[in-house]
C-alpha cells in the first residue's frame, strides 16, 4: 500500500490584512487540553523543495467563544521552549531543523 503524503496548510492574516500561508508539520495535543502546530512557511519557488533548513514557527491554536479556531504566539517563554523541544524531537528524524532561529 501506498502512502500518498497530503500536506495540511493554514492561511494567516496579520494585523494589516496580508495574509500568509504555512504548511502545518506537525500537532501535539497537551493533557491539559491545549493544541500547538509546528508550521513553516510555504513560497511558490521551485527553490523550497531544496532547502536544507526550515524555519519551524510554533503556534497555539486557540478557541473563542464562538467555537471559531485562531493562532497565536506562545506568550510564556518556559511553555514555548517546552513545546519547541518536543517538536524538534519530533520532527529532527525528518527535517534539518534550525535552531538558531527564533
Amino acid at each position: 500500500m501506498e502512502d500518498n503524503y497530503n500536506p495540511e496548510f493554514v492561511s494567516v492574516s496579520d494585523d494589516n490584512g496580508t495574509e500568509y500561508v504555512f504548511e502545518i508539520l506537525d500537532r501535539i495535543y497537551t493533557d491539559d487540553g491545549k493544541e500547538y502546530i509546528a508550521v513553516v512557511p510555504t513560497d511558490d519557488s521551485e527553490e523550497d523543495d531544496e532547502q536544507e533548513n526550515i524555519e519551524l514557527i510554533v503556534l497555539e491554536v486557540v478557541e473563542d467563544e464562538e467555537g471559531d479556531s485562531f493562532l497565536q504566539q506562545i506568550e510564556d517563554e518556559d511553555v514555548y521552549e517546552a513545546i519547541e523541544s518536543l517538536f524538534i524531537e519530533r520532527l529532527s528524524e525528518f527535517y534539518d531543523i534550525d535552531e538558531d532561529e527564533e
